[in-house]
């Protein structure tokens, strides 16, 4: 017998609730206030009633559906930066924090009556997160520190991770929610590409081309050609992102024997690929490179390794060996990243000795938001803020001393190691096997690519490197049998030949 809330004679429909004066009145009152709102503002109140609409609309969904706040910042790490081309004065990087807290506040308001099970977060990779956050508050002690604002403006480097690792261990509990994480990131990929695409064929719009002449056409135009950064941060982001997310999306496509879904992630790849090569990022192509290493390395199977390794030795021969589209400005341009005696190397190599010493008698560094060019927004005079530090490795090495870097460098090895292990010799599911190969591999191309750039903590990168590490240390609770309809294509079975 149905409960009184759901028998079809007692349930109340949309022309029953128009009886209660209540319902009645709040209409009323919700048209009047559009209204006017509409005829004082015009096409301001108008903006404002839908903004209000939608954040109520939002903020009622999120407190019902925490998960939704997770995805939120996938999706707003994507152009969290770029908005910053065309608001001014407005710090869009707080919104990533705020939609974090927010998310938190529905996590406890949703289960206000229960009690939140912290068991699935109780992993190795929260603790270790735990301890990166705990090492970035002591820094605010260091005694070389010399301003609280720019360690404000370097909390990503461990902050974010201390607050995504759980959430992703709490809301990514089925291959569902998995998937939804994979075609987000494939859809706001395909954007980014497009709107590279459109740069590249059409050229900058007004708030790009100030961008540029603030100063940031020294490193997006060279020799007379931009060099494509999308609603990204800069050139460099979006080409190593976009190398990322193409590997990511090409191993994905072999967990699926659905037609449209292999096509819709081939599409994600090649938009990735060619996002690469239109950025001009040199570094970018150590990504598929390490990428595929690890993947072929993961699979277990000695032709594919051996396929694999002959791909991907041709591809180093083409760029370091040979002169074959020499006249493509995108791959001259790649080419010079195997060059050993190019002069920008040469000067990272110099500025890496400078920092060598200054860091000799300083363990724990400068500081966090001490380093690097970026820092002359709140030390203009210091000598950490004078010097280049390109590498993202060299960015940790001089902010947190050997101590923060070796730590940095464990946490990321560790997961690697363990992440390989477990698809290795652990995970049973042949789907969930790839799914994860997807996310190491991606991840151990960004952690080379790294050491050339700094791409593991910016936008959007890291927010995806945050969740991938989380999910490959869970490949406990995932690894479950699935439907038989759910099967992996024969061909992309383990061992396969």
């Amino acid at each position: 017998m149905l409960p009184a809330s759901l028998h079809p004679f007692e349930y109340n429909t949309g022309s029953s609730r128009l009886e209660n004066p209540r319902f009645v009145l709040g209409l009323f009152l919700g048209v009047g206030v559009f209204g006017l709102a509409v005829a004082k503002l015009g096409f301001i109140g108008l903006g404002l009633f839908l903004g209000l609409f939608f954040m109520l609309v939002y903020a009622y969904l999120i407190f019902r559906y925490p998960v939704i706040g997770l995805y939120t910042i996938v999706a707003f790490s994507f152009f969290v930066l770029g908005i910053g081309r065309y608001v001014k004065d407005v710090q869009f990087g707080l919104g990533v924090d705020g939609i974090l807290l927010f998310t938190y506040l529905a996590l406890f308001m949703n289960k206000f009556r229960d009690k939140i099970n912290w068991k699935p977060a109780n992993k190795d990779i929260t603790i270790l997160s735990i301890i990166w956050f705990a090492y970035t508050i002591f820094e605010l002690f260091n005694p070389q520190a010399q301003s609280v604002a720019a360690w404000f403006s370097g909390r990503g480097i461990s902050f974010y991770m201390f607050l995504i690792v759980p959430l992703t261990l709490l809301f990514f509990d089925n291959h569902k929610k998995i998937d939804f994480f994979f075609y987000l990131w494939g859809v706001l990929s395909i954007l980014a590409s497009l709107k590279g695409i459109m740069q590249l064929k059409m050229g900058v719009d007004s708030a790009e081309q100030a961008w540029l002449n603030e100063g940031n056409y020294k490193t997006h135009i060279l020799f007379g050609k931009l060099r494509v950064f999308s609603f990204l941060s800069d050139a460099g982001q979006f080409g190593a992102n976009q190398a990322y997310t193409a590997v990511v999306a090409i191993i994905y496509a072999m967990s699926t024997k659905k037609r449209l879904v292999k096509m819709f992630f081939h599409l994600v790849a090649i938009l990735g690929l060619y996002g690469m090569l239109i950025s001009g990022t040199r570094g970018a192509i150590s990504i598929p490179l390490a990428g595929f290493a690890t993947f072929f390395i993961l699979r277990k199977n000695k032709a594919v390794l051996m396929a694999g390794t002959i791909l991907l030795l041709s591809v180093f021969v083409f760029f370091k060996y040979t002169n074959i589209g020499q006249g493509n400005a995108e791959i001259r341009r790649m080419r010079t990243a195997f060059d050993p005696n190019d002069a920008s190397l040469q000067v990272r190599l110099n500025n890496q000795k400078i920092l060598k010493n200054y860091l000799r008698t300083r363990p724990f560094g400068g500081g966090v938001g001490h380093g690097g060019v970026k820092a002359q927004r709140y030390l203009p005079n210091a000598f950490l803020s004078q010097i280049a530090t390109d590498s993202w490795y060299v960015l940790i090495w001089v902010e947190q001393g050997i101590v923060g870097l070796l730590l940095h460098l464990f946490i990321l090895f560790y997961v690697a190691i363990k992440g390989g292990y477990k698809i290795m010799y652990r995970i049973r599911d042949p789907i969930l096997k790839l799914k994860m190969s997807a996310l190491l591999a991606g991840m151990v191309g960004v952690m080379v690519a790294s050491y050339g750039n700094a791409i593991l903590g910016n936008f959007p990168t890291n927010i995806l490197i945050f969740i991938s590490m989380a999910l490959l240390m869970n490949t406990d609770k995932l690894d479950t049998p699935l439907p038989a309809t759910e099967t992996l294509p024969a061909a992309n079975k383990p061992g396969t030949k």
